[in-house]
């Protein structure tokens, strides 16, 4: 198995319902995310092109820069708990990949120390 990883980043403001403590106000973040994917098979001796796997990412994320998360389904109704975001970027992802090309993990940091890791 061949893996190869991406990051970008974007700004945006969430709370959280049903939780006592500082994060239940609006806040915001500069999120980093790593995406990283995977391949069997090499095409070209590579997994995808680097610059292909960040344009996607960049696409996904650009729907969630400077947007409060909240007003954006499913976070109308769950939580935009880091955890979540990972899952709704890989879910955004999986659509956009190449043939043979899955994803194997998204890594969303809230904060240069914290970050919660969705593994496909």
């Amino acid at each position: 198995m061949y893996r190869i990883s991406v990051s970008a980043s974007f700004s945006s403001a969430h709370f959280l319902r049903n939780y006592r403590g500082k994060c239940e106000k609006i806040h915001g973040h500069n999120w980093k995310v790593i995406l990283t994917v995977e391949s069997k098979i090499l095409k070209n001796n590579m997994v995808m092109d680097f610059s292909e796997l960040k344009k996607i990412l960049k696409d996904v994320l650009s729907k969630l820069d400077h947007k409060t998360l909240n007003d954006i389904p499913p976070f109308t109704k769950e939580n935009p708990t880091s955890e979540r975001i990972a899952k709704f970027i890989a879910d955004k992802i999986k659509m956009k990949l190449p043939s043979g090309v899955k994803i194997s993990s998204v890594q969303v940091f809230e904060t240069e120390n914290s970050s919660a890791t969705y593994l496909k």
